[in-house]
C-alpha cells in the first residue's frame, strides 16, 4: 500500500473521534495548556492526556513547556490535505472567551 495513503488513513482515523475534532479545532484558535482543553470540553485531565497523546503521536498536535506548564498547538504545515478540514471545523472562539484566565499562570 501506497505510504502517503496509510499516513492519510491513520491520520483520518485520529480525526474520525468528537473529543479529538474538537480539540483540534480548539488549537486552531490558539495554543492552549491541557487545563483550558478540560475546561472547554468539560471532561477530565487524564482524558484529554490521553486524546493529546495521541494527536501528538499522529503528528497533529506538538508540545511547548513554558515553564511548569505544556502547551499544545497545531502541527499541520507538512499536511496540506488538512487544510479543507480545517476551514469546516467551527469557531471555538465563544468557548475560549469563557476561560479561567489564571487556569495556567
Amino acid at each position: 500500500m501506497n505510504q502517503s495513503v496509510e499516513l492519510l488513513a491513520e491520520t483520518m482515523k485520529l480525526l474520525a473521534d468528537r473529543t479529538r475534532l474538537t480539540i483540534i479545532a480548539l488549537l486552531k484558535e490558539k495554543e492552549m495548556c491541557v487545563c483550558d482543553i478540560v475546561d472547554v470540553l468539560e471532561t477530565t485531565q487524564p482524558n484529554v492526556s490521553q486524546h493529546l497523546r495521541k494527536l501528538k503521536t499522529g503528528g497533529l498536535v506538538k508540545e511547548t513547556r513554558k515553564s511548569q506548564w505544556i502547551y499544545y498547538a497545531l502541527n499541520v504545515a507538512d499536511k496540506p490535505y488538512l487544510n479543507s478540514i480545517l476551514e469546516e471545523l467551527p469557531s471555538m472562539k465563544d468557548k475560549l472567551g469563557k476561560l479561567n484566565p489564571d487556569c495556567c499562570k
